[in-house]
């Protein structure tokens, strides 16, 4: 089989892939673009198309709720690969109390609402034509077209990075790269050191980097207690919630993690294991620096990026790109406003305005001038202790600034930190609880748009721990 493959996987004819594997010849003899444009419900009306690229959680919320909101819409989800992998969680896949298996999920959800998912790398999109490119040359047409493409890295920003993998990992897409950090992990000696590298922000999960220094540190402290954490940061403080991670290394891991501010990764050796920085030279038997980030490549290929920017801006109303329009842009993809991070939760939130405002649009009526982004999120300092952050913010369309900046109407934030009972340090927010995050930042969007959360734990549960209902 040559080209792009697909599968449709409720194979509905409205498709007319009629739910089976289609390679570039077939493909193209259905048609290509101009077969699948004329699918059409009840007589000579042609059905419009809202074309996906990512299924994330951006990308598979706007699908679900693109087709609950208008039945009539013929919405198409396209994404890489056939199962979905969690980031969020996936530093306790690092910390060892997760499985990747247990982050991983199938799109098999999104059936019941009648979304057609397809397998394929999106290499090129052509807005004159309102066509996306696929593989060897297969198209698919669009009335609208929606970007969730996550990130992707700038590596030639460090010296020597690209030559330097496999040895020197981000790990900052949950996979292959997540398990090879863990097996080097388990491989060092006591004694050694683990080099967390952190970039400048803007970048995908602000407290991910920290979450994660605090799951290797627990790991450190269990198996390899004169070992030590030295987190490189590029910023001049914590990125976020930098009170309640600094008290977790000081209480939790005293003596572990290393934190170093304004230590920007310029240069790495996989030769020497070295990281060097504008003041110093770090060698570590482990090297996990994460890299600076952009958007992902079809943004880049589709013309969307701001100028003399690396992220994609977009009308917050609609999430439409400013640079292109009829192209709809989400997550981390975003040139993100202040106080919006780049999470999947706020993915999540995003994807619903979207949805409104394309269903909107296709029925020619005024997007909602009012609508309200939330973020919610949980940051393990233990694999039983977590801090929890959320907050909500609404916004207007009548308090856009005169550069269609997006200006606050409303907005209420919450960090809870840590409390001392009875001598011991404990976390509130969530207690003792990895499976109980179903109800929070990691799950949450999961389970909104595939109508599950993540497999429970195969161990037994920490003593104390509360359920989530």
């Amino acid at each position: 089989m040559s080209g792009l493959s697909f599968w449709a996987i409720d194979g509905r004819p409205a498709n007319c892939l009629q739910g089976v594997m289609v390679d570039r010849r077939h493909f193209l003899g259905l048609g290509a673009a101009t077969a699948l444009a004329g699918c059409a419900f009840g007589g000579s009306k042609v059905t419009p198309r809202v074309l996906i690229i990512g299924a994330g959680f951006g990308g598979a919320t706007c699908a679900k709720y693109l087709a609950m909101g208008d039945p009539a819409l013929h919405v198409v989800l396209v994404d890489r690969v056939q199962e979905f992998v969690s980031c969020p969680m996936s530093n306790l896949v690092v910390g060892g109390s997760r499985s990747m298996a247990e982050l991983t999920q199938r799109f098999d959800g999104l059936k019941k609402y009648r979304v057609d998912v397809l397998w394929g790398e999106a290499v090129a999109v052509d807005p004159a034509r309102k066509v996306v490119r696929f593989g060897r040359g297969s198209e698919l047409v669009y009335d609208r077209l929606v970007l969730s493409p996550g990130v992707d890295f700038v590596f030639q920003d460090i010296a020597g990075y690209e030559t330097a993998q496999p040895r020197v990992l981000h790990a900052w897409k949950a996979g292959a790269q997540t398990v090879e950090l863990r097996r080097q992990l388990e491989a060092m000696d006591d004694g050694g050191v683990c080099v967390i590298g952190v970039p400048l922000a803007p970048y995908r999960s602000p407290p991910g980097p920290y979450e994660r220094a605090c799951q290797i540190a627990q790991y450190f402290k269990r198996e390899k207690p004169r070992s030590k954490v030295v987190v490189l940061d590029a910023n001049p403080d914590v990125v976020a919630d930098a009170p309640l991670f600094k008290r977790a290394w000081e209480e939790l891991y005293p003596g572990i993690v290393e934190y170093r501010p304004n230590s920007k990764v310029l240069g790495v050796d996989a030769a020497g294991m070295t990281v060097r920085t504008s003041g110093e030279t770090i060698k570590g038997e482990v090297l996990n620096v994460i890299p600076p980030q952009r958007a992902g490549d079809i943004a880049v290929k589709a013309g969307l990026l701001a100028r003399n920017e690396r992220w994609c801006d977009v009308d917050w109303r609609t999430m439409e790109s400013k640079a292109v329009p009829g192209i709809h842009v989400l997550g981390d993809a975003t040139l993100a406003a202040p106080g919006m991070p780049k999470s999947g939760q706020m993915a999540n939130s995003q994807a619903k305005v979207c949805a409104a405002a394309v269903i909107a649009l296709l029925r020619d009526r005024q997007p909602a001038s009012t609508f309200t982004l939330m973020n919610a999120g949980y940051s393990f300092v233990s694999d039983e202790e977590a801090i929890e952050l959320a907050s909500e913010r609404a916004f207007c369309a009548a308090y856009f600034d005169s550069n269609d900046a997006m200006a606050e109407v409303s907005s209420r934030t919450s960090s809870t930190g840590a409390k001392r009972q009875s001598g011991a340090s404990c976390w509130s927010g969530i207690r003792a609880q990895t499976t109980g995050c179903c109800a929070s930042f990691a799950t949450a969007p999961s389970y909104d748009v595939r109508g599950s959360t993540f497999p429970r734990r195969s161990q037994p549960e920490p003593r104390g721990a509360q359920r989530s209902t």
